[in-house]
C-alpha cells in the first residue's frame, strides 16, 4: 500500500485549520450544538519516552478504498490475501504508538462478496513481528471462525477456504491469545456478504472503523505510548478512533469522504472494540436506512438519529445530503468526540436549499 502525506501536516505547518474549526466552531461563545474539542490537560510530571521513528505516514484506512458492488448472479471464488504488520504510527501529531495491522491499515481491507461465494485465503505474519496472528472471519461456519486454522508465527503464511453462506456485514479481527490487546491494536475489519439479489443502488459508499486505543499516556500527551493492559482491564481508554487515527477522516487531515448535494451515500460501519460499542450518529442528518449488526436479510430501519454498534458488529447505514455543508460522523457518547479522536466527516457540496435548511441572519 502506498502512503501519501498528508495534507494535515501542511495545514498544521501553515497554521491552517485545527479543531476548532474542524468543529464548526470560531472565536467566542460557540454554538451549542457544537463539539469542542479541547484536548485533555497533561500534568508537566507525567513523561513518556520520545516520539520514535515512524514506519508508516498513515495507518487510516482510505474510506473510499472499497471493491465495487457486485452484479454478478453466480459464485465465484475470491482470493484474499492479508499480511499483519507491526508498525509505528502517529495517533496525532507528535503521538507514536507500535499499531498491529491487517495490510497496513485500519480498519483492515474490506472484503467484498456475495452468498455462496468461497473465501481463498493467505494470510502471512511478516517476519520482523514480535508475535503470532490470526483471523476470526464472523462470516465464516467453521471452527473459531478459521483463527485456528490460519495462526502463523512471524514468518510463516497459511491458507483457508470457506464459504460465505448468509449476507450481511461483518466483523473480522485476530483472534490469538491477548486477543483484546490485538484488536484494541488495529487488527479488525470487516467483510462483506452480499445478498443474492445485491445492494440498492446509491452514489457513493464509504468504509470506516471504531476502536479503543489504552496506552501508558494521556490524550494528546506527546511521545510514544506503550500498551496499558491495567488500563484496559478498566476500560479506560486514551484514545477512542475512527480509522485509527485521531479524526483522520476529517478535512483537517485525510478529507476522502466529499459529496454532491442530492446524491447518497452507503455507510459500512465496523467496531471493533474490544471492549465499548458505539452510539453511532450523523450530526446534522439521520440515517435514511439502518441494517442493525449488518442484518442485510432483514428489513432496515428508516429514519434513526442514532443507531448502536456493538464490539465485535457492523452496521451498514445510507444518508442523503439536500444542503451543502460538513455532515459529522460521531460515536454520540460525545466526550468520545470531544477528547479521544472519534469523529469522520462526510463533506457536501452544491448550492443551497433554502426551502429545507435557511440560516437567517437578523
Amino acid at each position: 500500500m502506498t502512503y501519501t502525506t498528508t495534507r494535515r501536516r501542511v495545514l498544521q505547518a501553515a497554521g491552517v485549520g485545527g479543531t476548532m474549526a474542524l468543529a464548526g466552531c470560531t472565536v467566542g461563545t460557540p454554538p451549542s450544538t457544537d463539539i469542542q474539542t479541547s484536548p485533555l490537560q497533561v500534568k508537566s510530571e507525567d513523561t513518556l519516552g520520545p516520539a520514535k521513528p515512524v514506519d508508516v505516514d498513515r495507518v487510516a484506512a482510505a474510506p473510499r478504498d472499497i471493491p465495487a458492488p457486485i452484479t454478478r448472479t453466480t459464485s465465484e471464488t475470491i482470493e484474499v490475501e492479508l499480511e499483519t504488520l507491526e508498525q509505528v504510527a502517529e495517533v496525532e501529531p507528535g503521538v507514536t504508538f507500535t499499531y498491529m495491522t491487517f495490510n497496513g491499515q485500519i480498519p483492515g481491507p474490506f472484503i467484498r462478496t456475495r452468498v455462496g461465494d468461497t473465501v481463498d485465503l493467505t494470510i502471512r505474519n511478516h517476519e520482523d513481528n514480535s508475535t503470532t496472528h490470526n483471523v476470526d472471519f464472523h462470516a465464516c461456519r467453521g471452527p473459531g471462525g478459521g483463527a485456528e486454522a490460519t495462526t502463523v508465527a512471524p514468518g510463516e503464511e497459511k491458507q483457508l477456504r470457506f464459504q460465505v453462506t448468509y449476507p450481511g456485514a461483518f466483523i473480522y479481527h485476530c483472534a490469538v491469545a491477548n486477543v483484546d490487546y490485538h484488536i484494541s491494536s488495529g487488527m479488525f475489519g470487516i467483510i462483506l456478504v452480499e445478498p443474492e439479489e445485491g445492494l440498492p443502488e446509491v452514489d457513493h459508499e464509504f468504509y470506516l472503523g471504531q476502536h479503543e486505543l489504552y496506552t501508558n499516556g494521556k490524550t494528546g500527551q506527546k511521545g510514544h505510548h506503550e500498551f496499558d493492559f491495567a488500563r484496559m482491564a478498566m476500560e479506560d481508554p486514551t484514545y477512542v478512533l475512527m480509522n485509527g487515527e485521531k479524526y483522520a477522516i476529517t478535512p483537517d487531515n485525510y478529507a476522502e469522504m466529499n459529496v454532491k448535494t442530492g446524491e447518497t451515500a452507503r455507510i459500512f460501519y465496523g467496531v471493533g472494540g474490544p471492549n465499548l460499542f458505539s452510539s453511532f450518529h450523523a450530526i446534522g442528518s439521520v440515517w435514511d436506512e439502518v441494517w442493525e449488526q449488518g442484518a442485510l436479510a432483514s428489513e432496515p430501519m428508516r429514519y434513526v438519529q442514532t443507531t448502536p454498534v456493538l464490539p465485535g458488529s457492523a452496521c451498514v447505514a445510507t444518508m442523503s445530503f439536500p444542503v451543502p455543508g460538513d455532515f459529522k460522523l460521531v460515536d454520540h457518547a460525545l466526550s468520545r468526540v470531544a477528547r479521544k479522536g472519534a469523529l469522520a466527516v462526510v463533506t457536501a457540496d452544491g448550492p443551497e436549499n433554502p426551502e429545507v435548511f435557511d440560516s437567517v441572519d437578523e
